[in-house]
């Protein structure tokens, strides 16, 4: 770090190209893209500033309250010194997000382990904080002469989603507060508010275990077991009673087990990397949900009779349950039609993933595109993001997660179309 007019000022370094891949991979890059995205008015220059970035066009970003500045180049190699301002938070702003985060014993606790939880979004929000750009936030300045957003200060926006992928705090060093300041502010609050607290009754335990003054110290949380309990055999000389069937409440309690395990060792994790699939299934989706445990072939021929799937439909959305859980499910079974500002998005994203003399021809029905002459194709979900598909034996089956970025997705498909093709070594 280093000092600018009395400010701190963080500098990071030119970032390769990105081409074949999405430009942010963290939540708070694509929340930050989103946002930027979500409030432009110029889709053309957002479109070209995108490529810039990923080209590699935008050079190393010096990042202080209030301003972004960056040399960005065009392709002829000629550089342009870009700005990007965006407002600071008012003092009193400052005092309602640390008293918000000091109120929310998750929030308190992250920050002070360094790390930026992504509901402090949304809870900020509802105190008034805006963290994230709104519509006419970022005030662009350029030495190309443009009078509002050009390409060289899109692709310098488009260039902070990937340094949020790096640190999230460069977002409120942005809006007037470095990390160091950030923290002691919140360590100085929260123990001032842990004093208040020690002479009332009723103190909540999630609030006194973040604040971190308990005496004496309580003893660490025990480990996670490495894997999943095995529930007791119901194999007795007991002939079950009517309609009971032994072998499926074995595997029932088996599958328990293991979702209890997961959901536990999913808690214990970052938010932002929680996978999808630990949301809760709805009852539709609990033939999959289980189907995907591996049970025996009597109960698997249950569970795809009672699904109304069939065998080799229940195992098509055992694959998509595997790559995204229920949104990846939705994908699957949903046909939907993409119209308005959600088709001028897809458009716009399907436009820029490609230039000109690379993009594939795509046939587009309702949310699919599926690509002219190829066994594959992109679909597009309700949250903005790309699922890969590619088919085999008549039948379209997922090929992996989800991206916000079309080219990685068709890769994606690309691969699994490729692998699918191939002749296996007993042949």
């Amino acid at each position: 770090m280093t000092r600018h007019d009395g400010d701190t000022e963080r500098t990071f370094a030119a970032l390769p190209p990105a081409h074949g891949r999405g430009l942010a991979q963290t939540w708070w890059g694509q929340a930050w893209l989103k946002a930027l995205e979500d409030t432009a008015l110029d889709s053309a220059q957002l479109r070209t500033g995108r490529r810039l970035a990923r080209a590699g066009a935008v050079g190393a970003v010096s990042v202080r309250p209030g301003r972004l500045t960056a040399l960005v180049q065009d392709p002829d190699r000629t550089a342009h010194r870009a700005d990007v301002l965006l407002e600071e938070l008012s003092p009193g702003q400052w005092d309602r997000f640390l008293d918000m985060a000091v109120e929310r014993a998750g929030h308190v606790a992250a920050l002070l382990d360094r790390e930026m939880p992504p509901h402090l979004v949304e809870d900020a929000a509802a105190e008034g904080v805006d963290l994230l750009p709104g519509l006419g936030d970022l005030e662009p300045e350029c030495g190309c002469g443009a009078w509002d957003h050009c390409r060289h200060t899109a692709a310098l926006c488009y260039q902070v989603a990937r340094l949020l992928d790096q640190d999230p705090f460069v977002l409120l060093l942005m809006r007037g507060r470095d990390e160091a300041a950030l923290l002691n502010a919140l360590q100085s609050r929260s123990g001032a508010s842990a004093a208040e607290r020690s002479g009332q009754e009723g103190v909540d335990a999630a609030e006194a275990y973040a604040a971190g003054d308990i005496l004496p110290p309580l003893p660490p949380l025990p480990e996670l077991p490495d894997e999943p309990g095995v529930p007791p055999s119901l194999d007795t000389e007991t002939p079950p009673a009517p309609g009971i069937d032994p072998a499926a409440l074995e595997f029932l309690a088996a599958r328990t087990a293991v979702l209890a395990h997961r959901l536990l060792a999913e808690s214990l994790r970052d938010p932002a990397e929680r996978h999808p699939s630990c949301a809760d299934p709805t009852v539709s989706e609990d033939a999959v949900r289980l189907a995907a445990g591996g049970p025996g072939q009597e109960v698997a021929d249950r569970l795809a009779d009672g699904s109304g799937r069939g065998r080799e439909g229940l195992a098509t959305a055992v694959r998509a349950w595997r790559h995204g859980g229920t949104a990846a499910l939705a994908v699957l079974d949903e046909e939907w039609k993409a119209q308005g500002e959600t088709l001028a998005r897809a458009r716009a994203a399907l436009e820029s993933a490609w230039d000109a003399d690379e993009r594939p021809e795509l046939r587009a029905r309702g949310n699919r595109w599926t690509v002219v002459g190829a066994p594959v194709q992109l679909r597009l979900g309700r949250d903005g993001r790309w699922w890969p598909y590619h088919k085999e034996r008549g039948r379209w089956l997922p090929s992996g997660g989800a991206v916000q970025d079309p080219a990685t997705a068709l890769t994606s498909a690309e691969l699994a179309a490729a692998e699918g093709a191939a002749p296996s070594s007993g042949q």
